[in-house]
C-alpha cells in the first residue's frame, strides 16, 4: 500500500512539473504583454460544444465577455496611474469539439481561430446570430482548441481491448445504460488532450464536467472554476431509484425489478460520491439557480461557497415587444428542446382537456392553439417527435397543434410577440431559461411546480391552479401546476378572461419585471464582482 501512495505521489509530482513547463512556455501575443515581455493570465473555458445556441453556450460567451470587460477596466486604472493588476494579463482559450465549418477552421496543429476580441466578422456564425452585439471588442486575443471526436473513438476501442467488450456493446441502445461512467470518462481524455495542447492557469468548466478537474486540478495544477447548469446525478435520481418510480431515465423493466433496482442504487451511490469528491476540487463555484445550490451543497460537502449566478437571457430586446397592440392571439407558446424529461406528453393532455372543458367551450372558440418549438438533436428526438405528433392525433387535438422544430431565433421571437400563454412541464428543470424568455416576452406562463421555476423564476404565482394557494393577479407574476389538470385550470382561466383585461395584463407586467433578474447586464455585473472578490485570476 505504502509503495503504491509513493507510486501515485510520484506521478502526480511529474505530470505537475510536465504541465508546469507547459504554462511557462505560452506567450500569446497580445499587444499589452508582448511589449512588456509578461507571461499572460490565461484562462481556458472547458465547452465542446461552444458554437450551440443554447443558454449553456449563453453563460460561456457573456462569461468570456465579463472577463473582457475586467480587462479593459484594469487597463484603464493602469492609464490613470493605478497600480497595475492580473486582469491586463488575460487571454482565453476555448476547448471544442465542434466540426469545422465556414470561419471557423480546423488545421494540423489544433488551433482552430484566433481573433482579437470577439468580433462579428470573425467569431462562429450561429453564436453571432444567437447573442451577437454586446461584447467588448479590441481586448484580448481568443484561441479555440479543437479536441475532436476522433478521441471518443480511441476511448471506446481502449476499452473494448482493456475489458473484452465486444463492440455491440457501443451501439446506441446500450451504451445508453452507461451513459455517466462514458460522458465522465471522456470528458476526462478530452480534458487531458486539451491541457496537453495548451495549459492555462485557470481552468474553467462551463459544462458540468467535475471529472475533468482530476486532470486540471490534481495533475496540470490549475486552478479550477465551474459553472454549474445541473448536477450529473442528483439526490432526486437517487430518490426515484429508491421508490422504484418508473420515468425516462428509470424505465419499468428497472422500476419493476428489485433486483436491478437495487444494483443500480449501489452504482448511483457510488457515483454520486465519487462526483462530490471531484466537484468538492474545484476553486471557485458558480451554479445558476437555488435549486441546483441545494443540490451541489449537498455532493460536494467538501467545498467552499457556493454562489449563485442566474444564466443570462435577452430580456432587454424582449421587453420591446407591446403587451397590446395588436392584441394577443389565443396561442399557448412550448420552448424547449424535444426531449424526454421536457414531458411534452404532459403539455398534449392537459391541451386535450382544456379542449373539453366546461362542454368543448375552448374547442367551440376554434382559436385556441399549442405551439411546440424547439430543437431536434439527433434521430432519437425526431421519433420523439414523431410520437408526439401520433399522440396528439389519437386525443383528436391535431388540428390544433403544431410542432415548430430547428428553426432560427428570429421565428421564436416572432411567436412570443403573439403568444398570450407559455406552458413549462419539465419535473425539477434546473432554471428555465425560455420560462424568462416568455416572461420577458409578456405571456403569462404556466410552469412545473418544482425546481429553478418554483424557487426562483415564479415566486409569487397565481392561485387559480391551486384553488387558492397563492396571490391575485394583481401581484402574481405567473401560474405554478403539477397535473394536467392543474394546467387545463389555469390556462382556461386565463384565456377566459383575455390578454386585454386588467387582470392578466397585470400578471403580463408583472411577470416582464420580474424576469429583468436574470437580465445579461445582471450576470455580468454579478459574475466580475464573484470572479474579483475570488483569488481565482490572483
Amino acid at each position: 500500500m505504502t509503495l503504491l501512495l509513493t507510486i501515485l505521489t510520484v506521478s502526480i509530482q511529474l505530470c505537475r512539473r510536465h504541465f508546469a513547463q507547459l504554462r511557462n512556455s505560452i506567450r500569446i501575443c497580445t499587444d499589452d504583454t508582448n511589449s512588456r515581455n509578461e507571461q499572460p493570465l490565461l484562462v481556458a473555458f472547458f465547452h465542446p460544444n461552444c458554437s450551440a445556441g443554447g443558454g449553456g453556450e449563453r453563460v460561456l460567451w457573456k462569461a468570456i465577455g465579463a472577463l473582457g470587460e475586467m480587462k479593459e477596466e484594469g487597463e484603464k486604472k493602469m492609464n490613470l496611474g493605478e497600480r497595475r493588476d492580473t486582469c491586463c494579463r488575460l487571454s482565453v482559450v476555448v476547448y471544442t469539439t465542434d466540426e469545422e465549418r465556414e470561419n471557423y477552421k480546423v488545421d494540423t496543429s489544433l488551433v482552430v481561430l484566433e481573433c482579437k476580441g470577439i468580433d462579428p466578422k470573425d467569431v462562429i456564425p450561429s453564436v453571432i446570430v444567437r447573442f451577437g452585439e454586446s461584447y467588448p471588442r479590441q481586448v484580448f486575443h481568443l484561441h479555440f482548441f479543437f479536441v475532436g471526436c476522433v478521441l471518443f473513438i480511441r476511448m471506446k476501442l481502449l476499452i473494448a481491448m482493456t475489458l473484452a467488450i465486444p463492440p455491440s456493446f457501443f451501439r446506441k441502445e446500450k451504451s445508453k445504460r452507461w451513459t455517466m461512467i462514458a460522458e465522465s470518462w471522456g470528458t476526462i481524455q478530452l480534458a487531458w488532450y486539451a491541457l496537453q495542447k495548451r495549459t492555462p492557469h485557470v481552468f474553467f468548466d462551463t459544462t458540468g464536467c467535475a471529472f475533468t478537474f482530476l486532470v486540471a486540478k490534481v495533475l496540470a495544477g490549475c486552478k479550477v472554476g465551474a459553472y454549474v447548469h445541473y448536477p450529473t446525478i442528483s439526490t432526486d435520481m437517487l430518490s426515484l431509484v429508491w421508490e422504484r418510480r418508473p420515468s425516462y431515465n428509470n424505465n419499468t423493466s428497472i422500476s419493476t425489478n428489485p433486483i436491478i433496482t437495487y444494483a443500480k442504487l449501489l452504482y448511483y451511490t457510488f457515483f454520486a460520491i465519487a462526483y462530490g469528491l471531484t466537484g468538492s476540487l474545484a476553486d471557485l463555484i458558480i451554479v445558476n439557480s437555488s435549486w441546483t445550490k441545494g443540490h451541489i451543497q449537498y455532493l460536494w460537502r467538501l467545498a467552499g461557497d457556493i454562489h449563485v449566478v442566474f444564466p443570462p437571457v435577452d430580456t432587454k430586446s424582449l421587453e420591446q415587444l407591446s403587451l397590446t397592440h395588436p392584441p394577443r392571439d389565443n396561442l399557448i407558446l412550448s420552448i424547449g428542446q424535444f426531449r424526454p424529461e421536457k414531458d411534452h406528453t404532459l403539455q398534449l393532455k392537459a391541451f386535450a382537456l382544456l379542449l373539453e372543458m366546461h362542454n368543448g367551450e375552448m374547442r367551440t372558440r376554434g382559436d385556441v392553439k399549442l405551439l411546440l418549438i424547439g430543437s431536434c438533436r439527433d434521430d432519437d428526438d425526431r421519433e420523439r417527435v414523431d410520437r408526439l405528433q401520433a399522440l396528439a392525433r389519437e386525443w383528436n387535438i391535431s388540428d390544433s397543434v403544431k410542432f415548430v422544430l430547428n428553426q432560427p431565433h428570429s421565428v421564436l421571437r416572432e411567436y412570443l410577440s403573439r403568444a398570450s400563454v407559455g406552458i413549462h412541464t419539465m419535473w425539477n428543470e434546473h432554471f428555465g431559461i425560455g420560462l424568462v424568455e416568455m416572461m420577458a416576452a409578456g405571456l403569462v406562463t404556466v410552469a412545473h411546480d418544482s425546481g429553478g421555476p418554483k424557487a426562483d423564476i415564479i415566486q409569487s404565482p397565481w392561485n387559480v391552479p391551486r384553488g387558492g394557494d397563492g396571490v391575485s393577479g394583481d401581484q402574481s407574476t405567473g401560474c405554478l401546476a403539477t397535473t394536467a389538470e392543474e394546467y387545463a385550470n389555469a390556462i382556461y382561466e386565463i384565456i377566459k378572461r383575455g390578454s386585454s383585461s386588467r387582470e392578466i395584463l397585470k400578471m403580463r407586467e408583472n411577470g416582464r419585471k420580474s424576469a429583468e433578474r436574470f437580465s445579461d447586464e445582471v450576470f455580468v455585473k454579478s459574475l466580475k464582482e464573484i470572479l474579483l472578490a475570488s483569488s481565482l485570476l490572483t
